[in-house]
C-alpha cells in the first residue's frame, strides 16, 4: 500500500471519527434528563401546611423552602405562623428570614431565591418541598414569573396620585370593571397591585388575568406534584379564629410595635398584611376595650376573608389535587402523598 493510500485511509477515518464524536455529542444533548421533582404543599391560611409540611420533609429526606410572601422579613413570626427556631432545627427552612421589614420582596424576587433553593436542595440529594399558601407565589415558580411590561415612572406616579386623592377603594373598583378575575383575588388593602395591575392594563390594553401568563401553560423545569390540603369551612373558620386569639396571646401587638420602630410602614405590603395592618390601626388608636374588641373581629374577618380567596386562587390551578385534612387521619394523608410522589 502506498503512502498516499495510507494517509488517505488515516484522514477517511479521522473525518468518520469527527462525525462519530459530534454525532454521539447530539444525541446527548438531545435525550432530556428526567426533571427532578419538587412538592407542592398548598392550602388556605390556618389549615395545618406546616405541621404537616415537617413530617413529609421528614419522611421524604426533605428541605422546606417557604412559599408565604411575609415569611421572608424578619421579626415577622407570629403573624406569619412561622416555623419555629426549633423546628427549623430539625428540617432545613429556606426563604425565611431573608429581608429586614423595610425592604421590598416581590414575585420575581420570590421565583429566583425559590429556584435557587431547588437547586442547592437538589445537589444534596434531597427533596424540595415548597408550603405556603401564597398563590400568585407558587404559580410563578410553577410556570415563571409574570411577564408585564416595565413601569414607567410617569404613568406609575398619576396612578399613586389618584389612590392617594381618591382613594383604594374608587381604583379598586375601577379594577374590578376592568378585570373582575384579577380583582376577586386581592382586596382594597393591597395597594401596590391595584396600581400595578391598572397600570398593566394601561400600557398592554390586556386584562391583567389575561396577560401574565397567557403563553405560560407548561411547568417550567421540574416535575411539580402538587396538593392543595383543605378542611371543610366550618372546620376552617374555628381553627382561624382560635389561631387569631392564640397569635395575640403569643405576643402579636409587641411584635408589631417592635416593627413599627424598625420601619414597617415604609413596606406597604409588609403593613398591609392581615393581622398586622390591623394591629397597627389598634396601636395607634385609643387602645378602649371596645377598640381591641373590634381589632380583634376584624383581624378574624379578615383572616378568614383571606382564606377563601385562597380556595377561589387554587380553583383555578389545574396541576393541584386537592386533600381534605378532617376527611383523613393525619398519618393516611401523608401515604397518599408520599406513595404519589414517590412512584408517579
Amino acid at each position: 500500500m502506498s503512502g498516499g493510500t495510507v494517509l488517505e485511509q488515516q484522514e477517511i477515518e479521522r473525518i468518520f471519527l469527527g462525525f462519530a464524536l459530534e454525532a454521539q455529542k447530539q444525541l446527548s444533548d438531545n435525550i432530556q434528563k428526567p426533571r427532578r421533582k419538587v412538592l407542592v404543599l398548598a392550602g388556605p391560611t390556618g389549615c395545618g401546611k406546616t405541621a404537616f409540611g415537617l413530617v413529609m420533609a421528614q419522611l421524604l429526606c426533605g428541605e422546606i423552602i417557604s412559599a408565604d410572601s411575609m415569611q421572608v422579613y424578619r421579626g415577622m413570626d407570629i403573624g406569619t405562623a412561622k416555623a419555629t427556631a426549633e423546628q427549623r432545627e430539625l428540617v432545613p427552612h429556606h426563604l425565611i428570614d431573608i429581608r429586614d421589614v423595610n425592604e421590598p420582596f416581590n414575585v420575581v424576587d420570590f421565583y429566583y431565591e425559590a429556584r435557587h433553593s431547588c437547586q442547592l436542595i437538589n445537589n444534596r440529594e434531597n427533596t424540595p418541598i415548597l408550603v405556603g399558601g401564597s398563590g400568585f407565589y407558587i404559580h410563578s415558580m410553577i410556570y415563571g414569573p409574570p411577564s408585564g411590561p416595565p413601569s414607567i415612572p410617569e404613568l406609575r406616579k398619576t396612578l399613586e396620585d389618584e389612590l392617594e386623592r381618591l382613594g383604594s377603594e374608587e381604583l379598586f373598583e375601577r379594577l374590578r370593571q376592568l378585570d373582575p378575575q384579577y380583582a376577586s383575588t386581592i382586596t382594597i388593602h393591597d395597594k401596590q397591585k391595584i396600581v400595578r395591575a391598572l397600570e398593566i392594563i394601561t400600557l398592554t390594553g390586556k386584562k391583567v388575568s389575561k396577560h401574565s401568563w397567557a403563553a405560560r401553560k407548561k411547568p417550567q423545569g421540574y416535575d411539580f406534584h402538587c396538593w392543595f390540603l383543605h378542611r371543610p369551612r366550618e372546620s376552617l373558620y374555628h381553627r382561624i379564629e382560635k389561631r387569631c386569639e392564640e397569635m395575640l396571646r403569643d405576643g402579636l401587638l409587641n411584635e408589631v410595635e417592635m416593627l413599627l420602630k424598625q420601619g414597617i410602614k415604609s413596606n406597604s405590603s409588609a403593613a398591609q398584611a392581615i393581622g398586622y395592618r390591623q394591629a397597627i390601626d389598634f396601636l395607634e388608636s385609643a387602645q378602649s376595650k371596645e377598640d381591641y374588641k373590634n381589632f380583634l373581629d376584624r383581624f378574624k374577618q379578615a383572616s378568614k376573608q383571606y382564606a377563601k380567596r385562597q380556595f377561589t386562587w387554587f380553583r383555578r390551578e389545574p396541576l393541584f389535587r386537592w386533600l381534605d385534612l378532617d376527611l383523613h387521619d393525619p398519618e393516611v394523608a401523608m401515604e397518599i402523598i408520599r406513595q404519589d410522589f414517590e412512584c408517579g
